[in-house]
């Protein structure tokens, strides 16, 4: 009897993750000024940190994969809870850089046991095929930690310093190891009939090798993508024309794009195959960086900002879903851990590839250069529906 993940466990694992990417993935943009005001040193020192931690995630994330493909998430993601408590603690003591970075190194295997592809992991080893609409359901929850954590942060911050607040975050961290119990302990065991129909689309050594190489493709372009225009939204947008304040206003649409996407997908999208899903995202996202590209208009500006925080969040969800219709669950935590290593490597240089782009051809060029690798997600996305997505393919959910 295949398994169920109880709505409660859902949720408490969504509370996690609006945690876990407040405390941690977020932690710099909310503090990095004040930190760079109070330690003096430059911008690169500063959010050097942070790019390290992206390449720790990347070392580990194998290591990680296996480790809840054996032993399940409510051990694993726990222990990550703890490791990004102290990688906070150890950041507000810092006042030298080795200790900086150190700190850093912490979060580093911390977010990458307790941020989304962990919990995706986690939620696959319970519910196999059908943790579809589970992993839909926690990017909800993930999707508002920016709304929520920055303000949060800011008002901390304010009362505390950065330092305090920073350690209030460690505390937040720890507070989420309840959370945990919630989740089922059972690993999924598949039904004769699906044990029968084999695990995945992918099923010849030439497909597997071929949807892998198109999902990371996929993945590494779509992060890198996401973390380049994440961290240069707003310069991007004041460099092509517009005041500050409206800047500001308009990428605040990037979130709402992002969590209106991602609930019509889990209120409507239960017939619609990731792989097809996936297409869509990404046939609608060259688009976004066209909308950019004209971004000295508001009109043009607010289309970028809200249709590109609808795909980034659309195509979260599948970068959970895909492995699911493609590859076998039982390795889920393992093979996606190995294909995730290159996008977490190239996501670390992204923020400091836009900013030399930008400061030697403009917003615009990163613009359109953005357009040209969602071109190439796009063609990979084709590629992987036309060879995949065939009739009677089509994944249900159920309710």
């Amino acid at each position: 009897m295949p398994a169920v993940i109880p709505a409660r466990a859902v949720v408490c694992l969504g509370i996690t993750q609006l945690v876990s990417w407040g405390v941690s993935f977020y932690l710099i943009s909310n503090f990095g000024p004040a930190m760079q005001a109070e330690l003096g040193w430059s911008v690169a020192q500063i959010y050097g940190g942070f790019s390290l931690a992206i390449v720790v995630m990347a070392v580990v994330s194998p290591m990680a994969g296996r480790a809840i493909d054996q032993w399940g998430g409510q051990r694993v993601m726990p222990a990550g809870s703890v490791l990004v408590a102290l990688g906070c603690a150890l950041l507000a003591a810092a006042h030298a850089t080795v200790p900086y970075y150190a700190a850093w190194v912490v979060l580093g295997i911390g977010m990458r046991l307790t941020l989304y592809d962990a919990a995706f992991a986690t939620l696959a080893r319970i519910g196999g095929p059908q943790a579809r609409r589970a992993m839909s359901q926690i990017t909800l929850f993930g999707g508002l930690a920016s709304t929520v954590m920055w303000p949060v942060g800011q008002l901390l911050a304010q009362w505390l310093g950065w330092r305090g607040a920073v350690l209030a975050y460690a505390v937040l961290s720890l507070l989420t190891l309840p959370l945990y119990l919630a989740l089922p302990r059972a690993r999924y065991a598949a039904s004769t009939h699906q044990a029968a129909a084999g695990p995945g689309l992918a099923r010849t050594p030439t497909d597997q090798r071929l949807a892998q190489g198109l999902y990371a493709l996929i993945a590494m372009l779509t992060n890198f993508l996401t973390a380049a225009n994440a961290t240069h939204l707003i310069a991007m947008l004041t460099g092509l024309g517009l005041v500050a304040s409206t800047a500001v206003g308009i990428s605040a649409l990037w979130g709402i794009g992002q969590v209106s996407a991602r609930l019509l997908e889990l209120l409507f999208g239960a017939r619609l195959h990731p792989l097809m899903l996936n297409l869509a995202a990404t046939a609608v996202m060259p688009l976004c960086f066209l909308a950019g590209a004209l971004a000295g208009h508001p009109v043009a500006a607010a289309l970028y900002a809200c249709l590109y925080g609808a795909c980034n969040g659309l195509l979260t969800i599948t970068r959970g879903t895909l492995p699911l219709t493609l590859f076998d669950y039982r390795v889920y935590g393992a093979l996606v851990g190995r294909l995730l290593v290159p996008g977490f490597l190239l996501t670390a240089a992204a923020p400091v590839a836009y900013a030399e782009l930008i400061a030697w051809q403009g917003p615009r060029a990163a613009m359109v250069t953005s357009m040209i690798l969602a071109a190439v997600i796009l063609a990979a996305s084709a590629w992987l529906y036309v060879r995949f997505g065939r009739p009677g393919h089509a994944a249900t959910r159920e309710a």
